[in-house]
């Protein structure tokens, strides 16, 4: 469930977005300083937004939200008779006319203080109403909407690119997972007339997602990190997963206005996206047929890497090169310094301000590396896992020396929503695991092919542990892993990844080091 956020809409925003009409004198401007989906989390003065879930349903906790305080409340008419029994003021949004009406001479202040009700006859699109009135309406009048997606990498992307361009401009992120059809119009009520960037991720789950998002978003500034396979059991074909990520540019106004698409040179399906779109291309890689490019790539263990940049304006036949060196793990992470660098010099900024930005990277990001049991290491990347963050991930084990002799143990579980792509992409796991790890452990039923691959790539038996589930595996590793060993842990949590790292992790905050992964699913 995404967490509570703080706002900058009035009850006048929810009014006019909602029932398309001037908001009456009976209606103070109040601020609502909190929005949320969880009624568990409402305080007094919040908006509730009550959507259907997968395994309740938010209409049912009108009432509640209510009574911890909520001054407003979004539902659908399955929670009308729960809003009238809390005393709440019933707004019927789908018969607004009659609504404004009824309203419009009402006595000055008449509901302000009051709780009030909005029926609507779909609370997702509502509060995509909210969310997008907030951007056009409420923001600042130069405000420039970055907005990042693809199929590995985006929340990397997201967090340096906002600490990139927040070094000169007032900057908003989404957090956490608010980035889809849900999270991401909540992300924009939280904008308002300071804010002079915002840096939105956008994911997406079926073909016409990404472009709702850019309805409501309205960048200016699009970045495509990469096409894989990720939701290839949703999408069918890896052609249409490009084609949904292909939105974005879609999506993106004319060079002459301003649209700048970001593409990623390295990969061919985002290339054949600069045909899509008639804002100015970017190109970025590893290729000097990019406009910025990266050689010389070194990674230095916990230290982070190092690389040139090489950058070439328009119009200019010698490139100007820079010797950089940023916090980041993996060499793999070289293609999210790129992602940054080459938005904030699409937005003017200096070489300065983007180094700088890129050496102040925040902690509260995905990839943590914490002290584990028997004096090991734990390299805790579970967020999520496809085959192209599964071999990033173990890219990043190869890169990193473990202390005093240790090993590199690699704990890898199943892969979801892989689709026809199932079975390979777990054996080209295998393969990658089979080069990288000393010791190989796979979780779940498709880890099983994981280890089965790399036993055919020649790994050795004796290495090799393929567990039915979590608690079996927290049990083989309190046994196998000894000092200095490094321990890889990644996979699907529907397999528990996250409880083996809870379990073999001991927490240590002066060992902690957290950074945003390229590596996520």
């Amino acid at each position: 469930m995404p967490p509570a956020v703080t706002t900058q809409i009035t009850q006048h925003t929810l009014w006019q977005a909602l029932i398309g009409d001037l908001p009456p004198l009976a209606l103070a401007p109040n601020l609502i300083q909190r929005a949320t989906l969880d009624s568990r989390t409402v305080e007094a003065g919040d908006l509730f937004i009550a959507l259907p879930g997968q395994t309740t349903d938010g209409n049912l906790f009108v009432a509640q939200a209510f009574a911890s305080g909520a001054q407003a409340v979004l539902c659908e008419a399955r929670g009308r008779a729960q809003a009238a029994e809390a005393g709440a003021v019933i707004l019927e949004c789908a018969a607004a006319s009659d609504t404004a009406a009824r309203w419009r001479d009402a006595p000055a202040n008449a509901l302000t203080g009051k709780p009030l009700a909005y029926i609507v006859e779909d609370a997702t699109l509502a509060m995509q109403k909210v969310g997008g009135f907030q951007r056009v309406h409420r923001s600042h009048p130069d405000l420039k909407v970055i907005g990042i997606t693809g199929s590995v990498g985006k929340t990397s992307t997201k967090e340096l690119t906002a600490a990139v361009v927040s070094r000169r401009y007032l900057t908003l992120h989404n957090i956490g997972n608010l980035n889809s059809e849900q999270g991401l119009p909540l992300t924009l009520m939280e904008l308002g007339p300071a804010y002079e960037r915002a840096v939105l991720e956008m994911a997406m789950y079926d073909i016409g997602e990404i472009a709702t998002l850019c309805r409501l978003a309205r960048p200016q500034i699009g970045v495509i990190t990469n096409v894989g396979v990720s939701h290839l059991s949703r999408l069918g074909a890896i052609e249409r997963i490009a084609q949904a990520k292909a939105e974005l540019v879609r999506a993106l106004p004319s060079a002459g206005d301003g649209g700048i698409a970001i593409l990623n040179w390295d990969d061919d399906h985002v290339r054949a996206m600069a045909k899509l779109t008639n804002a100015k291309i970017f190109k970025y890689g590893l290729t000097p047929q990019a406009d910025l490019w990266a050689d010389d790539i070194h990674g230095e263990g916990m230290n982070g890497i190092r690389f040139r940049f090489h950058y070439r304006t328009p119009g200019q036949e010698e490139a100007e090169t820079l010797y950089v060196r940023v916090p980041l793990l993996g060499r793999h992470s070289v293609h999210t310094a790129l992602r940054a660098a080459a938005v904030g010099l699409a937005d003017g900024l200096s070489w300065e301000e983007i180094i700088a930005g890129m050496q102040s990277i925040p902690g509260q990001l995905r990839l943590v590396v914490v002290s584990g049991i028997n004096h090991s290491t734990v390299i805790d990347d579970t967020y999520n896992a496809s085959p192209d963050s599964m071999i990033a991930a173990l890219n990043l084990l190869h890169d990193l020396d473990p202390e005093n002799n240790g090993r590199r143990v690699a704990v890898l579980g199943d892969m979801l929503e892989l689709g026809d792509y199932t079975s390979e992409g777990h054996k080209m796991v295998g393969r990658r695991a089979a080069d990288v790890a000393d010791l190989l452990v796979t979780v779940g039923e498709l880890g099983h092919a994981i280890g089965e691959e790399a036993q055919d790539a020649g790994f050795s038996t004796d290495s090799l542990y393929m567990m039915d589930d979590a608690a079996q595996t927290v049990r083989l590793l309190s046994e196998i892993l000894a000092p200095g060993d490094l321990v890889l842990v990644k996979g699907s949590r529907a397999v528990g990844m996250d409880s083996i790292v809870a379990a073999i992790a001991q927490d240590n905050p002066a060992r902690r080091f957290t950074q945003s992964q390229a590596s996520e699913g």
